[in-house]
């Protein structure tokens, strides 16, 4: 955003009619909101341009006769702003010559420092939005960057930032702003469009990150059959899932693989939940049932482990994985009882797309190998680790920076990496990330990463994803998160799956 701003200035367009710009933009969305300047607004004035939106803000919500104070804690340094502060005081616009009162109701208008904050708050300004945050929650917006947050990490210095009910952005959302770190200072984020010219906007290429949105599901490559085509010609996938532990794991991966789509569904399953499957899923077809013990610890032949985990190395051996477009491992998996490297043996020459989750991606944590397992696969290896299981898989990997780690761990290890979070990171071997910015906060629920899992196994069976490593999966994550924020019903995870199947077969029919 800095270096286009820096080119739309450089075409002779005056640095006074682009804070004009932005300020009106800004004006317009607070005016577009009476309810939220009913009590009167105090703008916080910073000492550089974000200062001086702010006063253009001031300006016009005044001279649409809301009440208006202002309060600069810091000397004024930008001679633009300078102006618009003496413009705003021969408006009469009243000024505070001492601290706000953190509980005022009137909205706070937060414009202190914008884009390119590198420096913690002073103590006294991070101590009064603590104290605004505990007496008025949800009484301050913050202009373009909230004060005290990194815009490119989205990690507070020192831990200190303004908490916003919504910041309003302009032009480009900054990648820090959609953070996991930032969500509870950035609040609701609006982007604000200023008119800058096409011309000056980046294209997808030359993107460090391209941001995902419910709008972009328009422009999804989706698999076209053959109208002739039969149901092995449409995707086969065979999820290994489940335990007498986990048994709801392993169902709701194989309803997210049959939203997808997917031509034919199979199953490896403990024998404590196959005899009921067809009641739930009839469409899935049981490859095995793992015999399940009262204890097999170190047991070579297949069967569930003393904490429930499913022992799947023979019954996945038995398999004939090399017909199966892609393979999905690790739902409700629980604890193994063989040794990684001999269990996932036959996964190394499989040709179609692997999908390694939760409990899979535990046990290779703590295989001899660990992550560098996954530089032997020949083909198209998808790894979805949530915080946790990706701590453990790459000890090596500073998850400070959601978008950086799941960049190196993609790079070091070949895999594809959908790191889950508030927003989803997706990041592939050729250093490419996307990332989820909206979603929904209230469909964080238990088992929504199985419906994920299943989904994603499915949708790689049915598409080129040779060519396109990430692309898929960054659909799948996306198709996953707007059904959840769609579902109406509810935001568990088996109605977020009814949800999913009905927002695909709408997509695929348009």
């Amino acid at each position: 955003m800095t270096t286009l701003e820096r080119e739309w200035l450089a075409s002779g367009l005056p640095v006074a009619a682009l804070m004009e710009k932005v300020g009106l933009a800004m004006a317009a969305w607070f005016l577009a909101r009476p309810e939220l300047l009913r009590e009167g607004v105090l703008v916080l004035v910073g000492p550089g341009h974000n200062g001086g939106d702010g006063l253009v803000v001031a300006r016009e919500l005044a001279q649409a006769g809301v009440a208006v104070r202002l309060w600069a804690p810091l000397p004024i340094r930008q001679p633009l702003t300078e102006q618009h502060w003496s413009h705003a005081r021969w408006l009469g616009l009243p000024v505070l010559e001492a601290d706000p009162d953190p509980s005022d109701p009137m909205l706070w208008i937060e414009a202190l420092f914008g884009l390119g904050q590198h420096r913690p708050l002073p103590d006294p300004l991070a101590v009064l939005f603590r104290e605004r945050e505990q007496h008025r929650p949800g009484r301050l917006v913050s202009l373009d960057v909230p004060a005290g947050l990194d815009g490119d990490t989205g990690i507070p210095h020192s831990g200190d930032a303004a908490v916003a009910m919504a910041t309003l952005t302009v032009a480009l959302i900054k990648k820090g702003l959609v953070q996991d770190s930032a969500l509870a200072h950035v609040g609701t984020l609006h982007r604000l469009d200023a008119g800058i010219p096409n011309r000056l906007l980046p294209d997808g290429s030359s993107a460090e990150c391209l941001g995902l949105m419910p709008s972009d599901l328009n422009a999804l490559s989706w698999p076209q059959p053959s109208r002739r085509a039969m149901k092995y010609e449409r995707g086969r996938v065979l999820l290994v899932v489940g335990s007498d532990r986990y048994r709801g794991a392993a169902l709701l991966a194989l309803r997210g693989a049959l939203a997808s789509g997917a031509g034919s569904v199979q199953a490896i399953v403990p024998e404590s939940i196959a005899p009921s499957l067809w009641q739930q899923v009839p469409e899935v077809v049981v490859a095995t049932a793992v015999p399940s013990t009262a204890a097999v610890t170190g047991q070579a032949d297949g069967g569930s482990a003393a904490d429930g985990g499913m022992a799947w190395a023979d019954a996945l051996a038995r398999q004939d994985i090399g017909r199966l477009d892609a393979l999905l491992i690790g739902p409700g998996l629980g604890s193994a009882c063989s040794p990684w490297d001999r269990a996932a043996a036959p996964l190394l020459a499989f040709p179609g797309v692997l999908v390694l989750d939760a409990d899979a991606l535990n046990q290779l944590a703590l295989s001899d190998q660990g992550w560098r397992w996954l530089q032997r696969r020949r083909a198209v290896t998808w790894i979805t680790p949530h915080a946790g299981e990706f701590r453990r898989l790459f000890p090596q990997i500073d998850l400070a920076n959601p978008l950086l780690a799941a960049k190196e761990a993609a790079a070091c290890s070949g895999a594809v990496v959908l790191l889950k979070g508030a927003h989803s990171v997706i990041a592939a071997p050729d250093g490419s990330v996307r990332q989820l910015v909206e979603t929904d906060a209230h469909v964080a629920r238990t088992g929504l990463g199985d419906v994920l899992a299943g989904l994603a196994a499915g949708w790689a069976a049915q598409g080129p994803v040779m060519e396109w490593q990430a692309e898929p999966l960054a659909a799948a994550a996306l198709m996953h998160a707007t059904a959840a924020a769609r579902c109406r019903g509810s935001s568990a995870a088996g109605d977020v799956a009814a949800s999913l199947a009905r927002l695909i077969r709408q997509l695929q029919s348009q």
